[in-house]
């Protein structure tokens, strides 16, 4: 794609909540240039380069330290994602990947076997954007609905497994949304699994009252929060609900980036801070039991 065949116009429909696509999306070709980057990821950078949006303006310069550092814990954050994806597709080479609420995530890209089927649930605004800047292979499908509209469930074939993606998604949601969503997961895929994060209820709070703002960037309401120290209230949304497991981000740069993944084990810090998990679900037939 050249210059001259920047897309345009390419917010438009797009709500405050679709719009983090961008956000994210940005930091991610942010960390993806550096050198010493943690998430190398060429079809981010080109997406950003290509793109008629004011990323800078909106976002703040890639030289910031704050964005710098943000861009950092950005690629923490999806190296848990893509490293749960991996391990799933090591050992279930044909499997279902289903991501909800992908907005412009290049996780395919990044992790993909060559054997999987990936599908891309979001809403109808997203998926057009998606279709258009990042067009589905053979093995990829997207389909425009609500999350939290249970139709898309039934288009999962999880006869070779399936792994459910929630990245930077449930916090938009009220909370009864979100425990329908997780309920719905174990209900219709025994056998499978849900990765989800999460942030904590001081900084769900922050966004709900627009106390989040970077430049011209307000961070839309965040309804729900989930401390990390309750992560394990997450299994009475369905018995079906076998294991929660934390799943902690690797290393980065500089003192505080590589002091992260010990910080989930400190009493002061770990239950305050943003959380990766994986709900595995219990085989058919059985019901989770402890």
């Amino acid at each position: 794609m050249t210059t001259d065949d920047r897309p345009t116009g390419t917010p438009a429909g797009l709500g405050p909540v679709s719009e983090t696509a961008l956000w994210t999306l940005y930091h991610r070709a942010v960390e993806a240039r550096r050198p010493d980057t943690l998430l190398p990821d060429p079809m981010a950078v080109r997406l950003v380069e290509t793109l008629d949006y004011p990323f800078e303006e909106r976002f703040g310069a890639p030289s910031s330290a704050a964005v710098r550092f943000q861009s950092q814990l950005q690629a923490q954050r999806v190296r848990c994602f893509d490293r749960e994806v991996a391990d799933f597709l090591l050992r279930h080479p044909r499997g279902a990947v289903v991501c909800l609420g992908e907005g412009l995530e290049t996780q395919f890209w990044r992790v993909d076997n060559g054997r999987a089927q990936w599908l891309t649930v979001d809403l109808p605004g997203s998926v057009a954007l998606r279709e258009r800047l990042l067009p589905p292979g053979p093995r990829q499908r997207l389909i425009a609905c609500s999350v939290t509209d249970d139709r898309w469930m039934r288009e999962v074939d999880a006869s070779q497994g399936v792994l459910i993606t929630a990245q930077g998604l449930l916090m938009y949601l009220r909370p009864g949304e979100v425990r329908e969503v997780i309920a719905g997961c174990a209900a219709h895929f025994p056998g499978g699994g849900l990765v989800m994060d999460a942030v904590p209820r001081w900084f769900s709070r922050l966004a709900t009252e627009g106390r989040l703002r970077v430049g011209s960037y307000q961070a839309p309401p965040m309804p729900w929060g989930m401390d990390a120290s309750e992560q394990q209230r997450l299994r009475t949304a369905h018995p079906g609900i076998a294991e929660v497991r934390d799943v902690l981000p690797p290393p980065g740069r500089g003192l505080l980036g590589a002091l992260l993944p010990y910080a989930a084990r400190l009493p002061v810090l770990r239950a305050k801070r943003p959380s990766v998990v994986h709900l595995a679900f219990a085989e058919p037939g059985r019901t989770a039991t402890g």
